[in-house]
């Protein structure tokens, strides 16, 4: 009977279920006519999006927005001299901060991946050849937990977000924080490859450790059930880029 109950519990339909969530991918594909992001399931850019990115000249740069409720989950900001980024998540700060001058290796604090009330550092490396750019997430045990490939060059399917392991495969909210700031900190390397500014901010930087936090005494925010994330405009929710 035992036997039994073990085939039971894992018939090949559970295995398949389980194994598509695991390895669920997601395609970034730029609408130069609309002059935003759209994240979508399929590698088909007219196929229907979850999530659209815009993007604005003046901070926050980037603007995450659930595409069935047009409500804003999350913020990316680049500097043009800082080789840090900051984001937005549902209401909390996270700092991407830069552990190497010249390397790309960078961490950020995550509450969606801890299992207290304690954020855990998560840790940014990357790898590159003729035709891709890639972006890996590692956990606090260094086990890869998101790989964002960045098409090098192709205009418009920009990428794809591939989420790995059981967190990223049950929890949306994981998936949400790693796209923001795995999308975030692809912009802000793009931006130091590309500006002169980010060279000599490179040089006199000071790379180092995310600075600790404490426990969080609530995950509620003001605004976030709503779907609004502070600093963002309600005009942004939802809105086509104005400034482009």
């Amino acid at each position: 009977m035992a036997n039994q109950d073990n085939i039971e519990l894992s018939s090949p339909s559970q295995q398949q279920n389980q194994k598509s969530a695991e390895g669920r991918t997601l395609h970034v594909h730029f609408s130069w006519k609309k002059f935003k992001t759209l994240i979508t399931e399929g590698d088909d850019p007219k196929s229907k999006p979850l999530y659209i990115v815009d993007y604005k000249s003046f901070k926050p740069n980037l603007i995450f927005t659930n595409a069935q409720d047009k409500t804003t989950f999350g913020t990316g900001t680049l500097h043009p001299v800082s080789i840090n980024a900051d984001c937005d998540f549902r209401g909390r700060h996270i700092q991407i901060k830069a552990l190497k001058r010249w390397k790309t290796a960078y961490e950020h604090h995550s509450l969606t991946y801890s299992d207290t009330e304690t954020p855990v550092t998560m840790t940014w490396t990357s790898d590159s050849d003729f035709k891709t750019w890639d972006f890996i997430c590692l956990d606090p045990q260094q086990n890869p937990v998101a790989k964002f490939a960045a098409n090098l060059w192709d205009l418009k399917k920009i990428g794809k977000i591939e989420f790995l392991g059981p967190k990223a495969a049950m929890s949306e909210a994981l998936r949400e924080e790693l796209l923001v700031t795995g999308m975030t900190l692809f912009y802000c390397m793009t931006l130091r490859a590309t500006s002169i500014v980010s060279f000599f901010g490179a040089i006199f930087a000071r790379p180092g450790h995310v600075e600790p936090e404490g426990p969080t005494t609530s995950e509620h925010v003001p605004g976030v059930e709503e779907g609004r994330v502070p600093g963002v405009e309600e005009s942004h929710v939802g809105s086509s880029s104005q400034s482009h």
